[in-house]
């Protein structure tokens, strides 16, 4: 089951960062008095009584940048509104109904999804009285609360929990045979363009020996085999320095766009090439965002006669070690040579990264590499314990550890608990998401290796 979404909308300067970094708990989305600091969507997992979902911040609605970004802005926003399970509308309780209230919930109401409005600002009980004005607006009883004193926190998150798509609704839209949505990437003039051509056997996409012919991104839906798929082709990138015009801006947003909205994404490089510094920035974004990915080493044909397969796919490794669960294709776009194959290896990651695995067979996985190697002591001389572990979501596999000091793991040993559920699980080649959290325990022997889980 994926993780129900959650996404904070209303007009500018309404509060909905601080209920965002209030709800989390952390400072994460950046809070001003000034309208519309918010221009990219934030997301953060929250677990509340046993139910997980994520919730994302977003810009304000209505707002005029001053950096001109209206558009870009516009899109995260309809982004968050498109894949939102639950929309959080927030209203300011100290300024009353405004026109650009009446606006959004117009434009709100107009979309068949849940909407929660929430009162932010209610600092008193006369800001409290002040809040009935907006049950004018159509959308139910609002949520009174403040983010900056700490008012009624518990009643939004219960009104939030009980406004989610139950279990079982999420669960029934999962059974449907989605059709996967991947995006190709990488540096100007490897040969996306003539890649999507190859697949769709059309030339949809403009190809040219002119580096940075594709300034958008660009979505082709065709058949392969009688399964249907998205193509998104993306302009090429370069380098942070290079990037002089609204055009390089605007292609690495929608780029990033892109890579965030795909299902799979296929990270092409030319074989004449050495890797770059855009190549890694690509690749750590990727990895950011926990989307398979799979390296695809285009343009190969001018290049077989003259090394091995396996001295690229060394070189990638040294390059990317943190992607090391990444598949490798070598094709020749052009031609149309082992394209094919790579997008049935692509179609694999797909659905590996909606995968499950049962919570005993999980546990089972974990505790033999708990008591295989056991997790090194803490700084205060106490060994940390896992009490028990389970799947909670999917695209990324989502896997929850309950543990007594979740700080007391390194990176180290998590990368290592990480490597092992690679080895061990069916999805193995995509990135899977290990989410530690603290749970007090009074039996002292409820731990993973003492257990019998």
């Amino acid at each position: 089951m994926s993780l129900p979404k959650v996404s904070i909308v209303g007009r500018p300067n309404v509060g909905k960062s601080s209920i965002f970094n209030w709800l989390a708990g952390l400072r994460l989305a950046i809070v001003d008095n000034m309208a519309g600091v918010t221009r990219d969507r934030m997301t953060y997992m929250l677990e509340e009584d046993g139910r997980y979902f994520e919730i994302m911040d977003t810009g304000g609605i209505g707002i005029n940048d001053v950096d001109e970004l209206d558009e870009e802005i516009e899109r995260q926003i309809q982004l968050g509104i498109n894949g939102a399970d639950l929309l959080v509308f927030v209203v300011d309780a100290r300024d009353g109904k405004t026109v650009l209230d009446q606006h959004v919930a117009e434009r709100l109401r107009s979309i068949d999804k849940p909407i929660l409005l929430v009162a932010n600002k209610c600092d008193g009980e006369n800001w409290e009285l002040d809040a009935s004005d907006f049950y004018s607006l159509g959308l139910g009883e609002p949520v009174l609360c403040s983010a900056k004193n700490n008012r009624r926190k518990s009643e939004l998150v219960q009104a939030i929990i009980e406004h989610l798509p139950s279990e079982a609704e999420i669960e029934a839209r999962e059974i449907a045979d989605p059709e996967m949505k991947f995006v190709l990437v990488g540096r100007r003039n490897v040969g996306k363009s003539t890649l999507i051509n190859a697949l769709v056997k059309t030339d949809r996409m403009i190809v040219s020996e002119v580096a940075g012919t594709t300034r958008d991104s660009v979505d082709v839906r065709f058949e392969l085999d009688d399964v249907a798929m998205v193509a998104i082709d993306t302009p090429g990138l370069r380098r942070g320095k290079s990037v002089r015009t609204d055009i390089d801006f605007y292609g690495t947003h929608r780029a990033h766009r892109s890579i965030r909205h795909a299902d799979v994404v296929l990270m092409v490089f030319d074989s004449n090439s050495r890797i770059s510094k855009v190549d890694k920035q690509l690749v750590t974004y990727i990895e950011s965002h926990y989307k398979p990915c799979m390296f695809v080493v285009n343009k190969w044909d001018l290049m077989a006669e003259h090394m091995p397969t396996e001295r690229w796919a060394d070189y990638l490794r040294e390059q990317f070690p943190s992607s090391w669960t990444a598949p490798i294709a070598f094709i020749t776009a052009q031609t149309g040579q082992n394209t094919k194959r790579m997008l049935n290896h692509a179609q694999m990651l797909f659905k590996q990264s909606r995968s499950r695995i049962s919570t005993p067979k999980l546990n089972r996985i974990l505790k033999e590499a708990i008591v295989r190697h056991p997790p090194p002591m803490a700084s205060n001389k106490r060994r940390p314990k896992i009490f028990y572990a389970a799947q909670i979501g999917i695209q990324p596999p989502t896997i929850v550890l309950k543990c007594n000091n979740p700080d007391a793991f390194s990176k180290t040993y998590r990368r290592y608990l990480l490597s092992v559920l690679s080895d061990s699980l069916d999805f193995g080649e995509v990135p899977i998401r290990l989410v530690l959290e603290k749970r007090q325990s009074t039996d002292p022997n409820e731990t993973l290796e003492e257990s019998n889980a």
